[in-house]
């Protein structure tokens, strides 16, 4: 089984929403089995709260099934659990290495890596733009989608 943890700042905006596009696609492709997905995030400020109605919006107007989340913070521990840990932005990478304590087996990534593409998932938190995070978090999970299958 592939396991992945999808992690931004606070687990209500980024994460939450590939959570859910990846289940998506997972779910598409027929590959639930293969798959455990899920997310987290850096900060404590957000725990227990559920995902942003922008996100739900979005993902609602996109026909993908928000995936049911609370938001809880990475522990340490994670980083055994799974297989790939994926950042959203630059501090979230930051906070995870810290969190883990190193990326020794070289489990963690930012999602635009596997989309190709330089640069960050934006916080919609703060440019309230979920148009744009959700295009650039579906080109990031169907990479990342693409990319565990070539390594199963």
């Amino acid at each position: 089984m592939i396991k992945i943890l999808f992690v931004c700042h606070g687990n209500i905006c980024r994460s939450t929403m590939a959570q859910s596009v990846m289940t998506h696609l997972v779910n598409q492709n027929n590959l639930s089995e293969q798959f455990y997905i899920d997310s987290a995030a850096t900060s404590r400020e957000e725990i227990g709260n559920p995902p942003h109605y922008g996100t739900v919006d979005k993902l609602r107007r996109e026909g993908i099934l928000l995936v049911p989340h609370r938001a809880v913070q990475m522990c340490p521990g994670d980083y055994d659990k799974y297989d790939y840990l994926v950042g959203m932005d630059g501090a979230n990478i930051r906070n995870m290495l810290r969190i883990a304590g190193g990326d020794p087996d070289g489990k963690i990534y930012k999602l635009t890596d596997f989309a190709g593409q330089q640069g960050d998932i934006a916080d919609p938190w703060y440019t309230g733009d979920f148009e744009t995070t959700y295009r650039d978090v579906l080109a990031g999970c169907r990479g990342l989608l693409k990319y565990c299958m070539e390594r199963r």
